[in-house]
């Protein structure tokens, strides 16, 4: 029996087969979850052939982060099949290319808003309407990235808002403590995904990351969902407010 059995959560993020949340959705398959996927119109070919060999039927619903209409759509989806869930994957983060490359000082106001606006605002967005389906509380994880603390060529007003998400994770796991529901963010090391091909420079990031960590080797899809499903399990019950690296170590590294 796998950790999740009789367990269902919501997860948004997946692009294709090579998203972090990907990794997470496949691990929580193998562990016997049942999962609800939020998917844009755009995506869902991705969203159908990453899902199509697990061995549940994930349910899709509306997935646009951007939308309070979709996202209470989607909650009301669920409400409406499974009553309750136990578990929120939010895995999104986008910034206007432009507002990405170049100089962090060139950053307009209205890139500004929008890049925060969709990657921590959004973490918010999805857990507020979730609140009342836990019902015997739950467990929420977000994806964040190390340069919420250093600064990283090429990654300007994407890092700002990391930094914004995380401190949304401390604040949420602070608000929502009483309620038996955690809240933590998992820091991955560099990962060829569809985002992280947008930035320029990435395999730099990922060659400096492999030289640089104890491990002295790249992180998998499978190591990061190793890590979701230890904080969206009971195994991780008293563990909230966190962001958990898992990146072989780069994080602690001087040099």
């Amino acid at each position: 029996m796998g950790l999740f059995e009789g367990k269902r959560g919501v997860i948004f993020g997946i692009a294709n087969k090579n998203s972090i949340a990907s990794g997470i959705a496949e691990r929580l398959d193998q562990q016997g979850a049942q999962l609800a996927i939020g998917y844009t119109e755009r995506l869902e070919r991705g969203v159908r052939k990453v899902v199509e060999d697990f061995s549940g039927e994930p349910l899709l619903v509306p997935g646009d982060i951007t939308s309070d209409e979709e996202i209470r759509a989607a909650y009301e989806t669920l409400e409406q099949e499974w009553g309750s869930i136990d578990f929120v994957v939010h895995s999104v983060a986008h910034a206007r290319p432009e507002d990405i490359s170049g100089r962090f000082v060139d950053v307009s106001r209205e890139g500004f808003s929008f890049a925060l606006d969709f990657s921590a605002y959004s973490l918010i967005a999805v857990t507020k309407p979730a609140l009342p389906l836990m019902k015997n509380g739950g467990s929420v994880v977000t994806l964040t990235y190390i340069a919420s603390e250093r600064a990283f060529p090429n990654y300007n007003v994407m890092a700002i808002a990391k930094a914004a998400l995380e401190n949304c994770v401390r604040y949420l796991a602070y608000d929502l403590g009483p309620e038996n529901i955690r809240v933590n963010a998992i820091s991955a090391g560099p990962i060829n995904t569809l985002a992280a091909r947008g930035i320029a420079g990435f395999r730099g990031f990922q060659e400096r990351a492999r030289d640089v960590a104890p491990l002295r080797r790249d992180v998998t899809l499978e190591e990061v969902g190793d890590a979701a499903v230890f904080l969206l399990s009971d195994l991780s019950s008293a563990v909230t407010g966190e962001v958990l690296f898992v990146d072989a170590g780069y994080h602690v590294a001087g040099a």
